[in-house]
């Protein structure tokens, strides 16, 4: 019979983070044994690139022939495609779903060429939002997974950037500024839980911004993070309606509005 010692049947994920130490495992060593192993050539993704979580937007653009697929991308577990929108290119990436997964794609695309990361995903609504809109932008994510205490303090906020929160947060067209509730756990949505994130002034649930903020905050890297509003956790039928072609024609919408701020 296998004995478990009480010291270890249970982890303090606070315990032994050390955030100044480097990590052993790095991004780029794990990038060049792929390329070594799988024969991808050296070169870089594009400067801007999109998370898409749902993975609608890459199945309606490949069934457009709007995408190519990026040959630099040496991830052993997702492929880079490109897309050109708003005179720039584009580099998206479907069905990074999770704190943790998101996080670990994030890091390899930064030391990839990445230079600008917009996360937009399917967020359960938990308060109206005003004139019914359709995305928000996640000015700040309450820390309900495990991915994010790797990255920062427990008493440090998972923020939006300053200098986005300066360019997007004036722009209100197709958004709306909301704190969101990152969790690791979508089918614990309890009703106390609920009631709790409304209490703090919560709009919506997700899984990946607080990682993804607290990895921009601590690698000093340009992440935004989008709420894609598109169910109510499925407490009714017909939830999770997002509209012609899954939303896809929204969230370029959503895109092109962002690109404006770059220039």
């Amino acid at each position: 019979m296998i004995k478990t010692d009480r010291e270890f049947s249970s982890t303090d994920i606070l315990s032994n983070k050390n955030y100044a130490e480097p990590s052993v495992f790095q991004p780029e060593n794990l990038l060049r044994e792929s390329r070594r192993q799988n024969g991808i050539p050296l070169g870089n993704v594009p400067r801007i690139c999109i998370l898409d979580p749902d993975g609608n937007l890459v199945d309606y653009l490949k069934n457009i022939n709007r995408v190519t697929l990026n040959e630099f991308w040496a991830c052993y577990h997702s492929n880079l495609y490109a897309f050109n929108i708003s005179e720039y290119s584009v580099g998206i990436i479907p069905r990074a779903v999770g704190a943790s997964y998101a996080v670990l794609i994030a890091e390899q695309l930064f030391v990839s060429g990445c230079e600008l990361l917009i996360s937009i995903t399917s967020a359960g609504i938990i308060k109206d939002f005003h004139q019914d809109k359709k995305f928000a932008l996640i000015t700040q994510a309450l820390r309900d997974e495990g991915t994010s205490y790797h990255y920062l303090p427990h008493d440090e906020p998972s923020v939006l950037g300053q200098k986005w929160l300066n360019k997007l947060g004036k722009n209100e067209s197709l958004w709306e500024g909301a704190i969101s509730w990152t969790t690791d756990a979508p089918y614990r949505e309890t009703q106390s839980a609920i009631n709790a994130m409304q209490s703090k002034n919560v709009a919506c649930v997700e899984m990946e911004a607080s990682a993804l903020y607290a990895f921009a905050k601590a690698k000093d890297k340009e992440v935004i993070c989008f709420a894609h509003l598109t169910n109510t956790m499925a407490q009714q039928e017909g939830d999770f309606e997002k509209g012609d072609h899954f939303g896809s024609l929204e969230m370029l919408e959503l895109i092109e509005e962002i690109l404006k701020e770059l220039k």
